[in-house]
């Protein structure tokens, strides 16, 4: 899943920035890490580049650019904006992306998305926590230095001049999610819907905490197990990490929101309501923490819609009502869309070429895999062979489905972003149709005409375009953008419905092609060459 964070700077220091990429640092208090000479240890690996710098390097351009226009002169000017995508860690194995690729994608984006923009773009292979999640980073000067066309993220008509500077406004970020899951769904990478919130959200500043303190509670650990004692604690939490446990017990047994708050009282902690939202104070604070500061499952609507469930549960139990429906065999192996890790059986003529040892470990392997493959056979319900080729031929028309679907979602947002961009040329040039009109000598209008001509090719260009697709009412900008971000969602929705599509597809075939050599199954394609042998046979 890929994410994107943002981090603005007020540090006039722009080759900080650049020291930090390529150098070591400490990831709890950022210093530099120094070899036994007092020297900074550059970086294993990394990939960097810089776009719009000539061949100055990057702080060099940003200090010359800040010069030419006066800007970022004052102490609390935001300097420089910090972008970073990060990559899920199964890309790099399953769906092979690369350094140099991630670099490539992460320099494209910031072209398309930063235009005018004085940027250092630097790819590393792994992060903090040490999963393997190769991510980019994308460091921009805040100040623009050439004029751009208006983006879908911009409201203001001086954020496309040069000489002014880059805001990173709350529907500029969820633009940029979008963008990143439209870019992980076109490269075919994994990815979660970032629009929509999360369950638990976890900030910034949150995360790092959670780190030092288990940093800090494994060496108390250490020393008490030195002194042959038994450690009490082995997980380190957050006082949010607390409370969302505190409302989760209190979520899995409340019939009602009384009962709800009764739960938690026992804790210490009082739920509050103010704008129709949540909020949870606890015995050590003075000032309450929002729902929306802890996650999306503890937001009134999701606490109400828990509390409701649990109330049905409790009458449904009170009165069962015995089920008949019984799934087919088929269908209940196409319901366990978890990939499981299945083996495939090693051919043993291939093993025993390879040596002695290896054919030993063969044998083993082939023997584990048998068995687990005969569990997951059993399962999955199949009473033959025959059943399991029909589920793999399902799970095989699943998977185009899944990959239509996609793509139909794929060609619908292509449609909508060219209309929004489209709406943006007719509106950005209306003014100038208008003051085009306001003139009324010929001569002065035919040179303001040709003063102007390709803003005027753009606009008729537009025109053009809503009267092929019989446009008559222009659509809210706002309206319009929520619409392809609602469709994006469904989009990575239907996406991940096709990667658990492919998985359940490669799990059945690994199960037909290990069953297939337990049973000794003939394929037609080995007895083709036979017959070619014999229709050549120079006896016959």
């Amino acid at each position: 899943m890929a994410t994107i964070k943002h981090i603005s700077s007020k540090n006039a220091n722009y080759g900080a920035a650049e020291l930090y990429l390529t150098f070591q640092h400490d990831e709890f208090t950022n210093k530099p890490l120094l070899d036994e000479k007092g020297r900074m240890l550059p970086r294993d690996d990394f990939r960097m580049e810089t776009i719009l710098c000539g061949d100055e390097d990057f702080a060099i351009a940003c200090m010359r650019a800040n010069l030419r226009y006066g800007k970022n002169n004052q102490r609390g000017d935001v300097k420089s904006h910090h972008y970073i995508i990060s990559f899920d860690p199964r890309d790099g194995t399953e769906n092979g992306l690369t350094m140099d690729k991630a670099q490539q994608l992460g320099a494209d984006f910031c072209r398309e998305h930063f235009p005018g923009h004085q940027a250092l773009v630097c790819t590393h292979p792994d992060g903090h926590n040490h999963s393997g999640n190769i991510h980019v980073h994308i460091v921009i000067n805040s100040l623009r230095i050439k004029d751009i066309p208006f983006l879908p993220y911009m409201d203001r008509p001086c954020d496309t001049q040069a000489g002014m500077k880059h805001r990173c406004t709350a529907s500029a970020l969820r633009y940029l999610r979008s963008e990143v899951m439209e870019m992980c769904h076109r490269e075919n990478l994994y990815q979660i819907d970032l629009l929509n919130g999360s369950k638990n959200r976890i900030t910034e500043r949150e995360y790092h905490a959670r780190r030092r303190g288990q940093q800090e509670l494994d060496e108390l650990n250490q020393r008490i197990i030195a002194d042959g004692l038994t450690p009490r604690r082995t997980k380190f939490e957050t006082d949010k990490d607390i409370l969302r446990g505190n409302i989760r017990a209190a979520l899995l047994a409340a019939k009602s929101f009384e009962e709800f708050q009764e739960l938690l009282e026992e804790h210490g902690i009082s739920v509050r309501e103010s704008r129709g939202r949540f909020s949870y104070l606890t015995a050590d604070r003075t000032k309450p923490i929002t729902a929306r500061k802890l996650g999306d499952d503890f937001s009134k609507e999701a606490v109400l819609e828990q509390i409701n469930r649990n109330a049905e549960q409790a009458l449904h139990e009170k009165s069962p009502v015995p089920s008949t429906s019984k799934a087919s065999p088929i269908k209940s192996a196409q319901s366990h869309n978890s990939p499981s890790g299945l083996d495939r059986i090693v051919d043993m003529n291939y093993a025993h070429s390879k040596g002695g040892g290896y054919a030993h470990w063969a044998t083993l392997h082939n023997l584990k895999t048998m068995s687990a493959t005969l569990i997951a056979y059993q399962e999955a319900g199949f009473e033959s062979p025959e059943a399991m080729d029909a589920a793999l031929v399902e799970a095989h028309n699943a998977v185009a489905d899944a990959r239509k679907k996609v793509k139909s979602f794929e060609s619908v947002i292509k449609e909508k972003k060219e209309l929004r961009r489209q709406i943006q040329i007719y509106r950005k040039t209306a003014p100038l149709y208008e003051e085009y009109k306001q003139i009324k000598r010929k001569s002065k209008h035919e040179d303001f005409y040709h003063a102007h001509e390709s803003d005027f090719i753009l606009r008729e260009s537009a025109i053009r375009y809503f009267k092929s697709h019989d446009i008559k009412k222009l659509p809210a900008a706002k309206a319009l953008t929520a619409e392809i971000e609602e469709l994006i969602s469904q989009e990575n929705e239907a996406y991940n419905e096709y990667h658990s599509a492919q998985d359940h597809e490669k799990e059945l075939r690994t199960i037909k092609q290990n069953i297939d050599q337990i049973l000794s199954r003939e394929q037609p394609e080995q007895t083709q060459p036979s017959k070619k042998k014999h229709r050549h046979d120079p006896e016959l």
